[in-house]
C-alpha cells in the first residue's frame, strides 16, 4: 500500500487566506497609483486616471493630484487644470457610454458600485434641478462616474452636462491643489496615515450624499 503523500495532505490542511477586506484592496490600488508620482510621466498617468475614475476606475484622481503638486507646489495650478480636463473628457466618455453602450457596458458599471437604485432616480433628479444634478455629483464624493453615465442614457443636455461639469471638477480640483499649495507635506502624512478610516468615511459619504440628494428630491 502505498505511503501517503504529505505534501498533498499540507496543501488540503492549509489555511484558505481570508478575502481581504475591501478597502485593502483599495490600498493596494492606491499605493499602484501614488507610484506614478515618481515617474517622469507623472502628468500622464494624472489625465488618464482622471479619464478613467470619471467612467469607470474606484481611485479618485486627487490621489495622485495630491502626489504631484507635493513634488511642485509652483506649478500646482497646471496639475489642477491637467486633472480637470481629463476628468471632465472622461466624463463625456461615461455620456457617450450612456448614450451607445448602455445595455452592455454601462450596466455593468452600474452594477459594480451596487448603484441600480440611485441610477433610476437621476432622471427625476434631472426633471427637478436640470443638470445642475451633474454638478452636485462633479464636486462631492459622489460617484460622478454613475451621473457621467446616466446623463448619456437619458438624453441630457450634452453642452449643458459638459458645462456643469467643467464647473464642478474644476472647482473640486483646484480647491484640492490650492490647499495643497498651502497645507504641503502635513494634508499628505494624514492622508497616508489615515487613509483605511478615509476610505471608510468616504463610502460613508457616498450613502450619505445619495439619502442626501433622494431626501431634497
Amino acid at each position: 500500500m502505498p505511503a501517503p503523500d504529505s505534501t498533498s495532505n499540507e496543501a488540503i490542511a492549509a489555511p484558505v487566506p481570508e478575502p481581504q477586506p475591501w478597502w485593502r484592496i483599495h490600498r493596494r490600488i492606491y499605493d499602484w497609483v501614488l507610484s506614478w508620482a515618481d515617474s517622469p510621466h507623472g502628468a500622464i498617468a494624472l489625465f488618464l486616471l482622471a479619464f478613467a475614475e470619471s467612467s469607470f476606475f474606484p481611485i479618485p484622481p486627487d490621489v495622485l493630484l495630491i502626489a504631484l503638486v507635493l513634488g511642485s507646489p509652483s506649478t500646482w495650478w497646471r496639475k489642477a487644470a491637467n486633472c480637470t480636463i481629463g476628468s471632465v473628457l472622461g466624463g463625456v466618455a461615461g455620456y457617450l457610454i450612456g448614450v451607445f453602450l448602455m445595455d452592455s457596458v454601462g450596466v455593468k458599471i452600474i452594477q459594480l458600485y451596487h448603484a441600480e437604485a440611485y441610477y433610476q432616480q437621476v432622471q427625476a433628479w434631472y426633471l427637478q434641478y436640470d443638470v445642475w444634478i451633474v454638478f452636485v455629483a462633479a464636486f462631492t464624493p459622489i460617484p460622478y462616474k454613475v451621473f457621467t453615465i446616466a446623463s448619456g442614457a437619458f438624453d441630457m443636455n450634452l453642452l449643458g452636462f459638459c458645462a456643469v461639469s467643467i464647473l464642478g471638477r474644476g472647482a473640486r480640483f483646484f480647491l484640492v491643489a490650492a490647499l495643497l499649495r498651502v497645507a504641503g507635506e502635513r494634508m499628505k502624512r494624514f492622508i497616508d496615515r489615515y487613509f483605511d478610516l478615509l476610505a471608510i468615511a468616504f463610502v460613508l459619504l457616498l450613502i450619505g450624499g445619495f439619502a442626501l440628494i433622494k431626501y431634497v428630491g
